[in-house]
Order: C-alpha cells, then sequence, then structure tokens
C-alpha cells in the first residue's frame, strides 16, 4: 500500500509540475526547461532561498544515492528518494512553488516564475532518474511527459533507461549550500511553531491570523523575502505579518502586547497576538460550557467520595485515586474560572 500510495504521489506531483507550473508554454518555451545537466554555481547563486534549498538537498541526495548504489546498498538509497520526494519536495517545495506561480498567492514576477518552473522540472527530472532503477515503467512514462531541450544527434535514445545518471563525474561535487538549508530549516521552524501554535489555540482552518517574526541579520533579510510562503503555508494574514529587527520599536510593541511568544531558535522569535487566534464571543461560550461540564463532574465525584459505602468499601488505591481526579478537576475548573473572568 505504501508502494501504490507513493506511485500515486510521484504521478500527482508530475501532473502539477506538467498541467499546472508548465501550462500554456509553447514547445519552444518548454525546451527552455528542459535538462541538460546539473544546475552550476553561477546560476544557483540567483536563486531564492527555497530554490537554493531544495537544489543542495537534491544534489546532497544525489551523492549520497550513488554512493549507496556503488556499495550495493540498494534499500538504503530507495528509501532517501522515497523520503526525499515525499518530505521535501512534496511537501514544502512545491507548496512554496505556488506563490511564484499563482498571481493570488502573491506570485507574478517573472524572473521568479522562471526560476520556480526551472527547479520543479529539474528537480522532479533528477528525482525520476534516481528512482528509475527502482520503478522502470512508472518513471519511464512520466519523464517522457516533461520538457526537453533540442535534440542532438549524439544525444543516447531518448529513454529515461539510457539518459545520463544526475552525476555523471566524481571529480566535480554538484553545487550545494549549507546555509541555504540551515536558513532554510529556521523558515520550517517558524512555520511550523505557528501551525502548532494555532492547532493548540483551536483556530478554524481558514482564519487568517496576524504574526510578528523578530530575527536580525541575515536571517531577518531571507525571512523578509519569503514573507508569501510563510502566509501561504502558515495560513496568516497578508497584511498584517512583518518581520522585524531584534531592537526596533516594532519589536517591543510585539513584545508588550498580549500575544503567544514563540521561541523558534536563538535569535528568531514569533508573536501572535492572541486576538487574532481567538473569537471572544467564541471562547467564552467554549469555556462556559467547559465549566459546566467540570461542575457537573466534580459534583458527581465528590458525591462518590461522601459516600460512607464507597469510603468504607472500595480499596485505598480507588479511593486515592478518586481523590486525585478529583483535586484535577477542580485545579482545571479554577483555570476555567479565572479566563472567564
Amino acid at each position: 500500500a505504501a508502494n501504490r500510495n507513493f506511485a500515486n504521489k510521484l504521478w500527482n506531483i508530475c501532473k502539477f509540475v506538467t498541467s499546472n507550473a508548465l501550462k500554456d508554454l509553447d514547445e519552444e518555451e518548454l525546451k527552455t526547461f528542459g535538462v541538460t545537466g546539473p544546475i552550476g554555481q553561477e546560476e544557483f547563486d540567483q536563486l531564492s532561498l527555497p530554490e537554493r534549498y531544495i537544489v543542495s538537498e537534491c544534489h546532497t541526495l544525489v551523492a549520497s544515492v550513488t554512493a549507496d548504489i556503488e556499495k550495493y546498498q540498494l534499500g538504503a538509497a530507495g528509501s532517501k528518494v522515497y523520503e526525499f520526494l515525499w518530505d521535501k519536495f512534496a511537501d514544502w517545495y512545491v507548496e512554496i512553488s505556488k506563490t511564484r506561480l499563482y498571481e493570488g498567492a502573491g506570485g507574478g514576477g517573472v524572473e521568479e516564475l522562471k526560476s520556480a518552473r526551472r527547479v520543479l522540472v529539474y528537480i522532479l527530472d533528477t528525482s525520476l532518474r534516481l528512482l528509475h532503477p527502482y520503478m522502470p515503467y512508472v518513471t519511464e512514462q512520466l519523464w517522457h511527459h516533461l520538457p526537453r531541450a533540442g535534440r542532438s544527434t549524439e544525444a543516447a535514445a531518448h529513454a529515461l533507461m539510457l539518459s545520463d545518471w544526475p552525476q555523471m563525474d566524481d571529480s566535480a561535487p554538484l553545487v550545494t549550500s549549507d546555509e541555504a538549508v540551515s536558513t532554510f530549516g529556521c523558515f520550517q521552524a517558524l512555520t511550523r511553531s505557528i501551525r502548532n501554535a494555532r492547532a493548540e489555540y483551536n483556530v478554524e482552518p481558514g482564519k487568517r491570523i496576524s504574526a510578528v517574526v523578530v530575527a536580525s541579520g541575515d536571517l531577518k533579510t531571507e525571512l523578509e523575502k519569503e514573507i508569501k510562503s510563510l502566509v501561504a503555508l502558515a495560513k496568516l494574514d497578508p497584511e498584517q505579518v512583518s518581520v522585524v529587527d531584534r531592537d526596533s520599536d516594532e519589536a517591543k510593541a510585539a513584545m508588550a502586547e498580549k500575544s503567544v511568544q514563540l521561541v523558534v531558535q536563538d535569535g528568531v522569535e514569533a508573536y501572535l497576538p492572541l486576538s487574532g487566534l481567538i473569537d471572544p464571543d467564541k471562547e467564552r461560550k467554549r469555556l462556559e460550557k467547559q465549566k459546566e461540564k467540570l461542575g457537573k463532574e466534580i459534583e458527581k465525584l465528590a458525591g462518590r467520595l461522601k459516600s460512607k459505602g464507597f469510603t468504607d468499601k472500595a480499596p485505598a488505591e480507588v479511593v486515592d485515586k478518586a481523590k486525585a481526579e478529583l483535586a484535577e478537576l477542580e485545579d482545571q475548573a479554577k483555570k476555567v474560572e479565572t479566563s472567564l473572568e
């Protein structure tokens, strides 16, 4: 079942790239996105943070899978490609690419759009080459849907089975950036923290909330550039999101306001105003309902403990457990009462 689901996921990724990202391009335009070799340092340096991250991770994967296959560690190599495609490419980069592709999500920039298309095709093409020894029929079929540069007489037969491996020259390692991976890791941690806070405070799935992110230096610059990605992945209100310097007046104001503080990592924090997380009327109704429920449970348990039949006949550990439960319920009731004041 896991392999079937993965094949389905791979098909859906390919469908997104070919039917959405490359939609409405003519044949000549499509040829420009054909993969003829690895992305080099010069092109890599021009990419934005999410693109540098996914290309770095892809190139690290190529080196790792190549080494594993040469050592006949086939299971380990296959697992790495599976995890990369599902956890890094599909869950993160494909979602972020939508902020480049669609104007409604903040896209529209010509260069940004071109880079996203280039990286989507490049990563998918490279991944299909790595997966081909494991899933020859599916990958061959999907590969033929991807753009390819003009054919030359020197090219092997136009089949994935006979195409070049992503790393043909072991003496020239593919370009990577530890800094890009580390910085994007901070972006991921920030996104997860906000998502967790939304879940903890029972924020409605469709509700957009405000946030102030406090950072400094290069990290602030990179996070600022990716505000629209953060808006999309953490469901924030684009009009009420900002990345500010730690020593700024905006940061001090955010710290002073009644809000949820999220410590993402050393030097990066986020503040989510409580007023944006909670609807006061709905929250009051929820708390009153919870108070009523706790009151009934306390009354029922206290009644049992007052009963001579229970305290005299029940084993001591059962009585002690009931007393502990009552104390816990009373503590919860006090917290609810405090929240209602």
